[in-house]
């Protein structure tokens, strides 16, 4: 059972919260496709969405970070490059197994574990800082 978006989760900032939402959607997306046991092609133009999207969006957070002299930037990057490492081992998961039991615990553990984690105290934090 996958978990969704929750309000609060909001940073308040926009463009960050934007994001955030379509993250859990895109996430959301996988994990379905790998219930209804979807075809490989789908799961791989998913895992592709979020490699590129994560990218995306990981640059314009740290973009904030520097632009303000966030102090705590270096640990919040790292955490990046974390996400970006365990995305990787979901596909090798994925490609190693297909889109089966393991892939969608897996997956849902990233998500409770890292992203939601992640929102709610590194990137409210960044909030803070801004002052929203």
């Amino acid at each position: 059972m996958a978990i969704g978006w929750r309000d609060d989760l909001l940073t308040g900032v926009r463009e960050i919260d934007e994001q955030h939402r379509e993250l859990f959607a895109r996430f959301g997306a996988l994990l379905n496709a790998c219930n209804e046991g979807k075809g490989n092609e789908e799961v791989l133009r998913l895992f592709t969405f979020l490699d590129e999207y994560v990218v995306s969006h990981f640059s314009a957070e740290e973009r904030i970070m520097r632009s303000c002299d966030y102090r705590e930037y270096p640990e919040h990057r790292q955490q990046h490059q974390k996400f970006i490492r365990d995305l990787g081992e979901l596909k090798r998961q994925f490609r190693d197994g297909g889109a089966g039991l393991s892939l969608v615990i897996s997956t849902n553990q990233m998500m409770i574990e890292w992203l939601t984690r992640h929102i709610e105290k590194m990137d409210k934090e960044l909030a803070g800082h801004l002052g929203r």
